[in-house]
């Protein structure tokens, strides 16, 4: 892979991280006792927590299809892209369009340290380090502006992130900061935590006494995120039913419940 952040790469394992977390909570073994300690509160207050990581990672295989076989996109930013694990966002959408070209952001070097690994051989990815929060900065990129083409529509992905962005990081202004400097036919791709009712505050309460973030908002807020964009179908829904591959329950679980998602089109 050819990239521009070639030094070797230190990380602190003292301190929890969002992407390692993640990844334990989908199989993987990229976690330390700091994570581990989130884990353990986090599945005290909900056992299916793990249920809710997977639903979302299934998500995105299923979006992606849409952005690159229905939609036909071959641009893609996926911000907060976490940790590699099956399915990733290039090798789904390179299968429908072998010359999709993926840049991948998180602001965890251990994913930089793994995507070096898993991208060694694919020119048309890049991964990067930098804060999602600073949309200039991430836009500014020498490896974004090499990789994607701002004339052309770009899906802009922020699955399962917005949701750690505290209110005080202006969560809107963030994905309006993308959304501006990308044309008409871009596609905005989010996941978010929904505000149901006790349950999910006192999950709210566990990811941000352990983790740090973790803010479950209301479908209004989460829509307002959407603003400028035109929802595709099945507009903002529980993730289990965004164009699901197979029949799924009309009654959804409460793991269900608390996390949907939507795919909207720059207008």
């Amino acid at each position: 892979m050819t990239n521009s952040e070639s030094a070797p790469v230190e990380f602190d394992v003292s301190k929890p991280s969002i992407s390692r977390v993640y990844d334990a909570l989908l199989g993987g073994k990229d976690y330390y006792p700091s994570d581990e300690h989130v884990l353990e509160h986090l599945r005290e207050t909900m056992p299916e927590v793990d249920e809710l990581a997977k639903l979302n990672r299934a998500v995105l295989g299923r979006g992606v299809r849409y952005l690159a076989g229905v939609a036909g996109l071959k641009q893609y930013l996926d911000l907060g892209a976490g940790l590699p694990t099956m399915e990733n966002t290039h090798q789904v959408a390179q299968s429908y369009q072998p010359d999709a070209q993926v840049v991948y952001v998180d602001n965890d070097p251990i994913v930089l340290a793994h995507g070096r690994a898993l991208l060694g051989e694919n020119g048309l990815t890049r991964v990067i380090t930098a804060d999602l929060r600073d949309p200039a900065a991430v836009l500014a990129h020498p490896d974004v502006q090499k990789m994607i083409d701002f004339s052309q529509p770009v899906a802009i992905m922020l699955v399962g992130m917005l949701h750690h962005l505290h209110d005080d990081e202006d969560p809107e202004g963030v994905v309006d900061g993308y959304l501006d400097a990308v044309p008409v036919g871009s596609h905005l791709f989010i996941t978010h935590f929904l505000h149901t009712g006790d349950e999910s505050r006192a999950l709210e309460r566990s990811f941000l006494d352990f983790l740090g973030t973790g803010r479950f908002r209301t479908r209004e807020e989460i829509l307002r995120l959407f603003r400028g964009c035109e929802l595709v179908e099945p507009g903002l829904v529980p993730l289990s039913h965004w164009r699901p591959d197979g029949i799924v329950r009309d009654k959804l679980t409460l793991v269900e419940e608390i996390i949907v998602g939507g795919i909207a089109v720059k207008s």
